[in-house]
This record gives C-alpha cells, structure tokens and sequence, in this order.
C-alpha cells in the first residue's frame, strides 16, 4: 500500500476517536468537526478512484 494511504487512514482514524472520545467536551462543535471529517475522507477517496481510473486507459 502507499505511504499517502496509509497516513490518510491513520489520521482519519485518529481525527475520528478523538471527535467521538471528547464529544462531551466539544459540545456543539461536534457536528461542523464530523462534517469536515467526513468531506475530507470523501474527497480523498475520489482522489484515489480518479488516479485508479486514469490509469486503466493505458
């Protein structure tokens, strides 16, 4: 696996215990920290299926 991928997903997992695990203290900025959480893995997935589909063509 690539270094990038796994990097995105330790930090995605590490982003997403620490929203869950101090959702008491965060208090309402829960919600705009998951939404950002959840678009920033969004965007980086279709990264990764856009370079997988560019290279298919060859």
């Amino acid at each position: 696996m690539n270094k990038k991928i796994l990097l995105t997903l330790a930090l995605t997992l590490a982003l997403a215990w620490g929203i869950f695990h101090f959702k008491a203290q965060l208090g309402l900025l829960i919600l705009p920290l998951f939404i950002g959480l959840v678009l920033f893995v969004t965007l980086r997935l279709y990264r990764l299926m856009e370079k997988d589909d560019g290279s298919n063509d060859r």
